[in-house]
């Protein structure tokens, strides 16, 4: 380019490009200037593409830039200060580690109840219902990652429950003497409507999780796939496969080993029978002919639990914060900030994190700062060691870090961050305020940052609201119109003379390279620039550009946000600790947004960001789970041949719900989106118990029993593999319910609600459904529609 001639003189030498023009290949301006560690710097983000890992893709840069460490020259170094991978690695370790332990739990307390042969092949059906379900994941479009792995942990407990039931069934035939192949056949075949309805149940109880809409919903899409395809198979292998298999096992021990594990759980076994008949029955004896007391103190239970929950006192947020291994502030000054002062207030963002890391272990603690300056936005990011290393926690170095930076005038934001990048991430409140008039607007949300200033736990509050960059309006004058110029003519000779003329465009390999033209730097700087720069007119005269325009001083807008063809402006605050922000909004809307709406006529306000989410998502949650109600009730419609049972056998979930809050309350966790989801699949497992145990009542009383004697014994014969899912199901979740790791933080609600909720929903089972039930029939017997508790007709 140099070397292009522009003009030939008369004497025939030739006026080359680079003659008049300084000649330059670089790259786009650009207002970014960054630092690691004090020193310039230019980051990279390295992302995976298609079947990719990110532990492949972490293991080829690190390869890369060892080669290409010795072509560097002297005095550039590189580091990775951030290497997600290792979040990846850590999670499924974490994962496949309690898949491990809560394998390990189900088959001693299978080993325990049940004959320890009979517990192996229950336990087996676990690993070939996941392999099975492993062979449909990739047409089904789901990979291997943390959450489909947290989906087979969760579908642990829960896939062998039909593997238990009908085992145990079989169990108890080969107790009463009858020999192997036909003990599997009879008991197989008594159990299988109730483990076939069983299945379907919990598949209408998981699938509202996979039509939750918005951005959670796809996240967790993964989880109903992997369960639902698990319980299908394992429904195969309970009634097909683990059958024939006790068919041909012998009961006899043939060791000194498998005749001790014999014996010690026969003792076992003789302790649950001595507990059910010493324990058990005469509690139950005794509550279902108090059955109207009994039901009302659940009732008052569920009541008092629910109305806890309900009234704010346990924190309901999006996601569980996760703590994050940086920690992150955001500075935004009013646009046209001198680059002086934002380097300024740079360095004092910077200094107060060094001066933390001084007083709290220093390298322990800090293992770079990364600072960033781009236009009037500072970025400061805090790099810390691994949790295992460092002193405190990021939430603890924020807070530090606030109070040793202290207020910075002149700003328009500050946010801290410990939380950024992992899921709950962002603004825990978000109000969106829309006016017809922008001054009007502007002054509404100023006098709602000013109110929420008034709230404790509220911080780092922007009020949406920007002055703008300052701009140079200008209009043709008279001078300029005398001289044949035009708006559009001048804008174009400005616009070229700063931004640059673009002479040609060319494909350089994968990229293209543009030529422009345009002003030396030097004078392309100030207001004078402007002010003096020549404008070009019709007869090839040059004049300066204020002889021509009349200038006046403005501003423009950064971003201008429509809702609804409205201008909106959203204020935005964080709130600590984050599970208060329902309270903070109880108190908004009950009394400072209608007072705004008052004082500022036409106002429209509605929540964004954070809590918009949580309501798309919880309200498709719980529209799915209305339909799964429906859908459960007409699929237990169809064995017990009633419209009345169902109901009694849906108890079990309000009180699944308690079972859950007081889970959450115990382990000092606040509900979440998460934990909603597991209440949803819940809904599902919780009836499973309720099913086995009116089916088997209902079967007494086809034989001529009366209610009362057919409930009381299906509570005695039940009691063991209702208890035994129970404890299968808890077993397998107890790992993640009780993991201290970071990682697993925001999956353990989901574990949670499931978990505590199944624990409390079993005693109801157990208790209160043989109540309601009796009671059922004592209301149709007073209508003439029953025969009685005790098998007689009214008349």
């Amino acid at each position: 380019f140099a070397r292009i001639p522009i003009i030939t003189t008369p004497d025939g030498s030739v006026v080359l490009l680079q003659d008049i023009a300084e000649v330059r290949e670089g790259f786009e301006d650009s207002d970014r200037f960054a630092t690691y560690n004090g020193d310039r710097t230019i980051g990279l983000d390295v992302f995976r593409i298609g079947d990719q890992t990110p532990i492949g893709v972490s293991a080829a840069v690190r390869e890369a830039m060892a080669e290409i460490e010795a072509d560097l020259p002297p005095g550039i170094s590189w580091d990775i200060n951030r290497d997600r991978s290792e979040i990846y690695q850590q999670r499924l370790q974490l994962l496949l580690k309690n898949a491990f332990i809560g394998l390990v739990l189900v088959l001693l307390l299978l080993g325990l109840f049940l004959e320890f042969k009979l517990a192996f092949w229950v336990t087996l059906g676990i690993p070939i219902s996941f392999l099975g379900g492993l062979l449909f994941l990739p047409p089904l479009g789901v990979s291997i990652n943390v959450i489909s792995m947290f989906a087979f942990i969760v579908a642990l407990g829960i896939v062998v429950d039909d593997a238990i039931v009908a085992g145990e069934n079989i169990y108890e035939y080969r107790q009463r003497g009858e020999g192997p192949l036909k003990a599997a056949v009879l008991g197989a075949r008594d159990v299988a409507v109730p483990i076939t309805f069983a299945i379907l149940t919990n598949i209408a109880a998981f699938m509202p999780l996979y039509f939750v809409p918005g951005y959670m919903g796809k996240i967790w899409k993964a989880i109903p796939v992997v369960v639902v395809t698990v319980f299908i198979i394992s429904w195969v292998e309970s009634l097909l496969i683990l059958p024939a298999h006790l068919a041909h096992t012998r009961s006899k021990p043939t060791s000194r080993l498998t005749a001790r594990l014999h014996e010690i759980q026969q003792r076992f076994s003789r302790g649950v029978i001595a507990f059910i008949d010493r324990y058990y029955r005469p509690v139950l004896d005794y509550c279902i002919r108090w059955r109207g007391v009994t039901v009302a103190v659940g009732i008052a239970v569920l009541m008092v639990v629910l109305s806890y929950a309900l009234s704010g006192r346990i924190g309901i947020i999006l996601m569980p914060r996760v703590e994050s291994d940086r920690a992150v502030v955001t500075a935004v000054l009013p646009s046209g900030t001198p680059a002086g002062e934002a380097l300024l207030v740079q360095e004092r963002l910077v200094s107060g994190m060094e001066r933390v890391a001084a007083e709290h272990g220093g390298d322990l603690l800090l293992s770079g700062i990364y600072a960033e300056i781009e236009e009037n936005q500072i970025g400061v990011t805090a790099y810390l060691t691994p949790p295992g290393v460092r002193p405190l926690t990021t939430g603890t170095v924020t807070r530090l870090w606030r109070e040793e930076v202290g207020s910075i005038a002149g700003l328009k934001s500050l946010r801290y961050e410990s939380d950024r990048g992992g899921p709950g991430r962002g603004a825990a409140l978000t109000v969106e305020m829309s006016h017809r008039d922008i001054p009007t607007l502007e002054a509404a949300a100023a006098a709602l940052s000013e109110r929420l200033e008034e709230f404790p736990n509220v911080k780092d509050i922007d009020d949406g609201t920007s002055s703008g960059k300052r701009q140079y309006d200008f209009r043709i004058s008279a001078a300029g119109q005398s001289l044949g110029l035009s708006s559009s003519e001048v804008a174009r000779q400005v616009r070229n003379a700063f931004s640059g003329a673009v002479a040609l465009r060319q494909q350089r390999n994968r990229n293209e390279v543009t030529v422009r033209i345009r002003l030396p730097e030097e004078e392309r700087r100030s207001e004078y620039d402007i002010e003096n720069m020549l404008i070009r007119t019709a007869d090839g005269s040059f004049v300066r550009l204020q002889e021509v325009v009349e200038f006046s001083q403005g501003r423009a807008y950064n971003t201008i946000s429509r809702r609804d063809a409205r201008r909106t402006v959203s204020v935005s605050a964080a709130v600590e600790p984050m599970d208060e922000t329902g309270q903070v909004m109880a108190t908004l809307n009950k009394s400072v947004l209608p007072q705004l709406v008052e004082d500022f006529p036409g106002l429209t306000y509605g929540y964004q960001g954070r809590q918009a989410s949580m309501k798309e998502s919880t309200t498709g949650l719980f529209s799915g789970f209305g339909v799964a109600l429906l859908v459960i009730y007409f699929l237990l419609a169809i064995p017990f041949r009633s419209y009345i049972q169902p109901l009694v056998v849906m108890l079990a979930i309000p009180f699944g719900v308690v079972g859950a809050v007081l889970g959450h309350l115990l382990m000092g966790y606040s509900l979440s989106l998460m934990s909603m989801m597991g209440i949803v699949a819940l809904s599902g497992v919780v009836v499973n118990d309720s099913l086995i145990l009116i089916n088997y009542a209902n079967q007494r009383r086809l034989e001529g029993e009366p209610p009362i004697t057919a409930i009381l014994a299906a509570g005695v014969r039940r009691f063991r593999p209702i208890i035994l899912t129970t404890l299968t199901t808890f077993g397998g979740l107890a790992p993640m319910i009780f993991e201290t790791s970071r990682q697993a933080r925001f999956l353990i609600p989901m574990a949670l609600s499931l978990g505590f909720g199944i624990l409390f929903a079993t005693v109801i089972t157990l208790i209160l459904v043989p109540c309601l039930y009796l009671l059922i029939e004592d209301v149709m017997w007073f209508f003439g529609q029953g025969e009685g508790i005790s098998g007689s007709r009214r008349r």
